[in-house]
């Protein structure tokens, strides 16, 4: 239900879904999205890419709070399991970050080889 509930509401809230600014910086490989659930800088951008990527984390953070809440479950839980799907939905040439570390860029025409817990 977490997963449903995550995937209509961060369709609103997902870096390809903003900005010229933050698509082309999802493009260069200058931020992408973390195993966490939120955007992550990944190498030097403007302050406006970073202004842009933390007001996105606060709204995620928001919304896995509020879920979180709803299911009794903790904001983490809500966080990883967007994380998840997140990562399923990263275009090919674009970063990642799994909990071992390192971001990873997106092979084109590869999937994401996402964690256990994913699956």
């Amino acid at each position: 239900m977490i997963g449903v509930a995550l995937a209509l509401a961060l369709t609103g809230t997902t870096g390809n879904a903003q900005t010229p600014a933050l698509n082309q910086a999802f493009a260069a490989g200058q931020i992408g999205e973390r195993y966490d659930g939120y955007l992550g800088v990944v190498g030097p951008v403007s302050t406006t890419v970073r202004s842009q990527v933390a007001t996105i984390n606060i709204r995620r953070r928001s919304l896995y709070n509020q879920l979180a809440g709803q299911r009794r479950v903790a904001p983490q839980e809500v966080g990883i399991t967007a994380g998840c799907q997140l990562l399923r939905n990263t275009g090919p040439g674009e970063m990642y970050l799994l909990a071992e570390g390192g971001w990873r860029r997106r092979v084109p025409g590869q999937a994401v080889q996402l964690p256990e817990y994913c699956r």
